[in-house]
């Protein structure tokens, strides 16, 4: 299963002024474009059975990757992966948590307000590149971590990863926002928050409950 690049739901200028346009267009085309080949060429070199795999469970299962692709894949592949879950996030129609999410959010982080601060925190004060998560366990805990370069939550931990199912993801690389904002990190956290879409987290979170509790 080759890799392709995902197409928006949304036009590049949709998410202004929050999102700049060229940053968008670079950020899809170019950078994401750009894991998705590097991932490919990799993945022609490894059984096909792990060809096969979603990108997802092969993140999951990175650990049994032969050890000469690994690496390429757990940067590519998780670029991949990572910035095809945070384009679904976003939105120019955003709204408010709701329904089960919002009262796993308030059982977890006491409320809504609290969860953005320490969400807010992590991405201010993660050295250098990475991404920031709000991630749900095997136990059905909602947890916030930081993970460096493009390792995700799926991957197994010594793998850079938590074992678990991202749900809400921020990119704190420099190429997401420096366009727009240059070193004003902080400015481009503000602004993520005015383009999430809550119906698709609820819609990934009861759905990944869902299977927990069998």
């Amino acid at each position: 299963m080759f890799y392709k690049l995902p197409k928006l739901s949304y036009a590049y200028d949709a998410l202004e002024p929050y999102f700049d346009k060229k940053t968008m267009q670079i950020h899809h085309t170019k950078h994401h474009n750009t894991y998705i080949t590097n991932a490919n060429l990799a993945l022609s070199k490894i059984p096909e059975v792990m060809q096969n795999m979603s990108v997802e469970m092969l993140l999951t299962n990175l650990n049994k990757v032969p050890e000469k692709q690994r690496y390429i894949l757990r940067n590519n592949a998780g670029g991949h992966a990572n910035h095809s879950l945070f384009w679904r996030i976003l939105t120019p129609n955003a709204n408010n948590p709701h329904g089960a999410i919002k009262c796993a959010i308030e059982s977890n982080f006491i409320n809504l307000e609290n969860f953005r601060n320490q969400f807010d925190n992590y991405a201010k004060l993660h050295f250098g590149s990475g991404w920031i998560w709000l991630i749900i366990n095997k136990y059905g805990k909602l947890l916030i971590k930081s993970t460096f370069n493009q390792d995700n939550p799926l991957a197994p931990k010594y793998l850079g990863g938590f074992e678990s199912t991202p749900l809400l993801c921020i990119d704190v690389w420099e190429h997401a926002y420096y366009l727009k904002y240059q070193n004003r990190r902080v400015d481009y956290i503000n602004a993520f928050w005015n383009l999430i879409n809550w119906d698709f987290i609820e819609n990934l979170y009861t759905t990944t409950l869902s299977k927990i509790s069998r």
